[in-house]
């Protein structure tokens, strides 16, 4: 006997043993909480994050150990924006530096600086401790520089500094994510409130989606010991586990409820949907986590630290659905439907098919060629300004300009240059070598003074380590991070660096900083790219062929996918390379899209749109291996699944749109892009080419291998071109193509009863048995087949005494399925209020 998928018996078990399966569900993710948060989150360092030449400048600084503290800088410019009054600004700089020497947290002040223009003043202070923590303690330094500016009311006193920036930006962005948080947990709540109808349905998927982040962010705050965590890891874990956890939940309680429906209890209903939906949570769960992996191939820190906590988040909200779900669903019981919400309920309940789908459907299963045509045409329209995508990492330049903090620092850097962009020059060398090495960073040096790439308000001083081993300079340019002319600056010193330490024996170096970093990722993505696509596409494949044993299927789900990606990256760059929704988005465009965006939005796209292509596809197989001709199981599969994923895709859609409202661009373009693609995806894909390019395909969409049609023994059948079915003609007792096909799962017994109270999906509703389901025990006949009504069968010609008919009718047996349309109402005096149907005419004198 063959044995059960894992997926129904550990449903099983978690159905029979409810509180079991919750109770250990509880205690695995409060562990994962506590042993998260007692070992911490070990953060990526700077040495463990640069690429190229910035990342091998980094890891010299770092070497030297120069124990650097967070410095401040208190700026002091007019407020009327008229000339300083240096008398004012000195005596203003003199109370700035009494007031913070005066605090504790103040290891020292630096002596008043002039700008050479003589409009601005500044007064730098250095604090104690981690720079890693100043944020938390700079609070006093800034009430000191409130107090100094209401002192002198003609003067701006501000502050800008490693404590002051970071609180300024954490406090404005922090509250941008607890609004994204506030909206998208009631948007999602609600649009289930729609989807079910009722409050317990609708709750129980966001609780286990909330369960699964929970989970995640302990489980990655462990990993992190092992592969350092970047500080956006806990929002894409946010991010990824509500949308997958929403999902998977959302497939698995609708088939239970579809199930339920149909007239299966709610015991056989959850094992049902396990082993359909609980198998393709598996299979789109494993898909996404073979997507996310792909990010190891970049090699680098952060797009490492972001794959494995997707990882680990998309596996708990997998084990969620198959575990405690089922258990959920059977303790719930009856309550899963309350307390209900009266139209909302109302309208999750209409019976009979959608009118919608079928609509929607109907242009690309009539002419599935031009639909295929015109659709792929549009989706390269809109993927083409893909092909002129620029790449940049954010920095200030990107951040709105409303933050205080960030005005500041726009005055800081047009008052003082050297204080604004930077590049870092960093060499590496023996200690005996100490003097040459300071001799040549002060020729180049000298060199910087003498060119216009470079700022001149101070003169940048080398620093040494305490070993004599590691020199540094900062050398400031005068140009925001993004222009030309900062990377033209940077150019030029990565070209004059070896010809002045070259000859240094055994010295390594370096140009780091802002600007280093953001072109040697870019280019590092650049290299790392066919690597991390050919990976993510190949496997892809392979678990797509392995799944549904077809090359056909995962040809054409990596070409649909890479088609959805396409269009995304096209409005993306549409979008937010060009000025046209800056006042839309409330935004301003840099020219280009963040270099780390493309990489990663490809590998989760690819993985979420799987997540929908495996569910559907699913359905359609399913229907297929009834016994329906390849355009009707295309119908009926993406019929019966619209309702799903277009509820998942409105929650996804949502929530990711929430985050395009947010401050930061790098988040504005990664809320923009998953929405567009997931909508493209659920809209475009789903309704238009995939229906359409299956239908193209026919039988050839199941190639290599052949749909494998499930009928009862005894039964002939066989396949025309397409996938139809054929069975003989009940008269002449030859093969005939079943019209419809649904009518001939009748006669293969495909729709008839397996065991009480289940029954195989896509058992088709016959409206005139369902008069007969009302009456006692000892009336009723097998289920979903044509019941004569206590009427033995009446022919005009009756069938030949030789013929051997495998669908003889007597009255109260199974019998073939009859077109209603190919009978006549007859009223029965013996049975009033039924009419019984007369047929006038053969199959095979059908027109």
């Amino acid at each position: 006997m063959r044995k059960e998928p894992a997926t129904i018996r550990i449903a099983r078990w978690s159905a029979t043993h409810p509180w079991s399966a919750i109770g250990l569900w509880g205690a695995f993710v409060l562990l994962c909480l506590f042993l998260g948060g007692a070992a911490g989150t070990n953060n990526i360092s700077d040495e463990e994050s640069g690429v190229r030449e910035s990342g091998r400048a980094g890891r010299i600084v770092a070497s030297g150990h120069f124990g650097s503290k967070p410095e401040e800088s208190v700026l002091i410019t007019p407020k009327s924006g008229d000339e300083l009054d240096e008398r004012a600004a000195t005596s203003a700089a003199a109370d700035v530096a009494r007031r913070m020497k005066a605090l504790d947290g103040v290891a020292s002040v630096g002596k008043p600086v002039a700008n050479p223009r003589g409009t601005a003043m500044l007064v730098p202070v250095t604090m104690r401790g981690d720079p890693e923590t100043a944020d938390k303690r700079i609070q006093p330094l800034l009430d000191q520089s409130a107090a100094a500016e209401e002192a002198h009311p003609g003067l701006r006193i501000e502050q800008v500094g490693t404590g002051s920036t970071a609180k300024g930006l954490t406090e404005t962005l922090g509250e941008d994510f607890k609004r994204a948080e506030y909206i998208s947990l009631p948007m999602t709540l609600l649009i289930l409130l729609c989807v079910f109808g009722t409050l317990i349905a609708a709750g129980v998927p966001v609780a286990l989606a909330l369960s699964a982040v929970g989970a995640g962010i302990g489980l990655s705050s462990l990993t992190s010991h092992l592969m350092p965590a970047t500080s956006s890891a806990s929002s894409v874990i946010l991010l990824m586990g509500m949308a997958v956890g929403v999902d998977y939940s959302l497939f698995y309680l609708k088939r239970e409820r579809e199930e339920r429906q149909k007239g299966a209890n709610h015991r056989d209903a959850i094992e049902i949907a396990a082993r359909t939906s609980g198998h393709t949570v598996v299979v789109s769960g494993v898909t996404v986590i073979v997507s996310m992996a792909g990010l190891y191939l970049a090699q680098e820190a952060t797009f490492a630290s972001l794959a494995t906590g997707s990882i680990i988040v998309v596996a708990v909200a997998v084990l969620a659905s198959l575990t405690v779900l089922p258990a959920l669903l059977a303790k719930l019981g009856r309550w899963l439907d309350r307390p209900k919400v009266p139209f909302l309920w109302r309208l999750t309940l209409r019976s009979g098919e959608s009118k919608l789908w079928p609509a929607l459907l109907r242009p690309a299963l009539v002419r599935p060629a031009l639909t295929l045509l015109v659709s792929v045409g549009a989706l390269v329209l809109l993927a083409l300004p893909a092909l002129d995508m620029k790449l940049k990492q954010p920095g200030s330049d990107d951040l709105s300009r409303d933050i205080p903090v960030v005005r500041a620092m726009d005055r800081l850097a047009e008052e003082f240059p050297s204080k604004g962009t930077v590049h870092q020059v960093a060499v590496r060398a023996p200690a005996r070598e100490a003097g040459q090495v300071r001799k040549a960073l002060d020729g180049l040096v000298q060199r910087t003074a003498e060119s216009r790439l470079f700022a001149h308000d101070q003169k940048p001083a080398v620093r040494e380590s305490a070993d004599r081993r590691v020199h540094t300079v900062d050398v400031g340019t005068p140009f925001t991070p993004k222009s030309e002319g900062a990377r033209s600056s940077l150019e030029a010193l990565r070209a004059w660096l070896p010809h002045a330490v070259g000859q240094v024996p055994d010295a390594e170096y370096g140009v780091g900083g802002k600007v280093a970093q953001g072109v040697d990722f870019t280019g590092h993505l650049e290299e790392r790219l066919p690597w991390v696509v050919g990976f993510v596409l190949l496997l892809t494949f392979g678990m797509m062929a392995v799944i549904f044993r077809s090359v056909a299927i995962a040809l054409s789900a990596i070409v649909l996918n890479l088609l959805s990606a396409a269009a995304a990256f096209g409005v993306l760059v549409a979008v937010f390379q060009h000025t046209w929704a800056e006042n839309l988005l409330d935004f301003r465009s840099s020219g280009a899209v963040v270099a780390w965006l493309p990489l990663f939005l490809f590998v989760v796209l690819f993985g979420l749109s799987m997540d929908y292509h495996v569910f559907v596809v699913s359905r359609i197989r399913e229907a297929a291996e009834a016994g329906m001709p390849t355009k009707d199981a295309v119908r009926d599969g993406i019929t019966r699944s619209a309702g799903v994923v277009t509820s998942a895709a409105v929650v996804m859609v949502g929530v990711f749109s929430i985050f395009g409202t947010l401050s930061m661009v790098e988040f504005k373009q990664l809320g923009v892009g998953l929405a567009v693609a997931i909508l493209i995806d659920a809209v475009v894909i789903r309704v238009f080419v995939l229906p359409a390019l299956m239908a193209v395909l026919g039988s050839w969409n199941w190639w290599p291998a052949a749909i494998r049609r499930r009928r009862a023994k005894g039964v002939p059948s066989g396949r025309e071109g397409g996938g139809a079915v054929r069975r003989p003609d009940p008269v002449t007792m030859q093969l005939t193509v079943a019209e419809p096909a649904q009518y001939a799962q009748v006669a293969q017994g495909t729709y008839g009863a397996q065991e009480p109270g289940r029954y195989e999906p896509y058992a088709y509703q016959d409206p005139y048995a369902q008069q007969q389901t009302q009456q006692p025990q000892s009336q009723q006949y097998e289920p979903y087949a044509y019941q004569q009504p206590q009427q033995p069968y009446v022919n005009e010609q009756p069938y030949p005494q030789h013929a051997q008919l495998p669908y003889q009718q007597t009255q109260y047996q199974q019998a073939q399925y009859r077109q209603p349309q190919q009978y006549e109402p007859n009223p029965s005096p013996q049975h009033p209020g039924q009419r019984p149907y007369h047929r006038t005419t053969r199959p095979d004198q059908q027109e």
